[in-house]
C-alpha cells in the first residue's frame, strides 16, 4: 500500500510517503523539489506492520499533512537504505514492474546486477553521484567510474568477434570482466534509481553481457544472463 502526503505553509513545503506491505514499512520524506531521504523498518508480523503504518499516517495528519492522491511516484529518484541493500520498496516502480526476478535484489549472486563487488560498488557510486549532481551522463559513467574514480583501465566493447575477444582477454581479461560487469550494473542501476535507460548505455550493456559469455561459455549466456539480456532488451 502506497500513500503520499504533503504539508505546506508560509515556511514549509514538504512531502512524506509511506509504502507498507507484509512486514516492511518504507517512508520517503523531504522538501518538495529535493531527492529526500528513505527509511525502512521491518516488523515481526503483518498485523504489527499495518498498525504501525496507520499510527505513522495518523501522526502526519495530526501535524497538518494532507493526503495527495495525485503524487507522482514515477518522478521520484529511488535510493536504497544501507542495511537493507537493494529492495523493491526503494526501487523505481518501473524497475519493480519490469524486472521481476528475485536475483535483481540479490547481494550474493555474482551474476546478478548488484550481487558482485563490482555491481554493488557501481550502484553505490551511482547513488552518490546522482545525489550530488542530480543529472549525469549515464552512458559514460562506467568509464568514468573505472578510470577517474577507481584509477583502473576501462575497455570498451568494440567487437563481438570471438577470436578478437579471446586474444584481447589473454592480456586484459580482468579489465574486460570489470568493464562488462560495471557497464550492465550501471544500466540496471539507472533504471532502478530513475525508471529510465539511456539508449547508448542499453546497447553497451547488452554487448557487455554477450562479451562476458564469449569469454566464459563459448558465447552462450547463462540462465541468469539470458534473463537479464531479455529484460534489458524489452525495457
Amino acid at each position: 500500500m502506497k500513500k503520499a502526503f504533503t504539508y505546506q505553509d508560509e515556511k514549509s513545503n514538504k512531502f512524506w510517503t509511506i509504502d507498507y506491505f507484509c512486514m516492511t514499512i518504507c517512508v520517503h520524506y523531504g522538501k518538495n523539489g529535493t531527492i529526500g531521504k528513505y527509511d525502512m523498518k521491518e516488523f515481526e508480523s503483518q498485523e504489527i506492520c499495518e498498525k504501525e503504518a496507520q499510527k505513522l499516517i495518523a501522526s502526519k495528519i495530526k501535524k497538518g499533512y494532507q493526503e495527495n492522491p495525485t503524487f507522482d511516484f514515477d518522478n521520484c529518484l529511488y535510493f536504497d537504505v544501507g542495511e537493507f541493500g537493494p529492495h523493491p520498496k526503494t526501487s523505481h516502480p518501473r524497475f519493480v514492474a519490469h524486472f521481476t526476478e528475485e536475483f535483481y535484489y540479490d547481494c550474493g549472486d555474482e551474476e546478478a546486477p548488484f550481487g558482485s563487488d563490482e555491481g554493488s560498488d557501481t550502484l553505490y557510486e551511482l547513488e552518490e553521484v546522482i545525489r550530488k549532481k542530480r543529472i549525469i551522463d549515464f552512458a559514460t559513467f562506467p568509464k568514468h567510474l573505472i578510470e577517474n574514480i577507481w584509477g583502473m583501465h576501462y575497455i570498451s566493447i568494440d567487437t563481438l568477434d570471438e577470436k578478437a575477444i579471446r586474444d584481447m582477454a589473454k592480456e586484459h581479461e580482468m579489465d574486460m570482466i570489470q568493464s562488462d560487469m560495471i557497464t550492465y550494473a550501471t544500466a540496471f542501476g539507472q533504471i532502478k534509481i530513475t525508471g529510465k535507460l539511456d539508449t547508448t548505455l542499453k546497447k553497451n550493456a547488452l554487448l557487455a553481457l554477450k562479451r562476458l559469455a564469449i569469454m566464459y561459455s563459448d558465447g552462450q549466456l547463462t540462465e541468469t544472463q539470458q534473463t537479464m539480456y531479455n529484460d534489458l532488451l524489452t525495457f
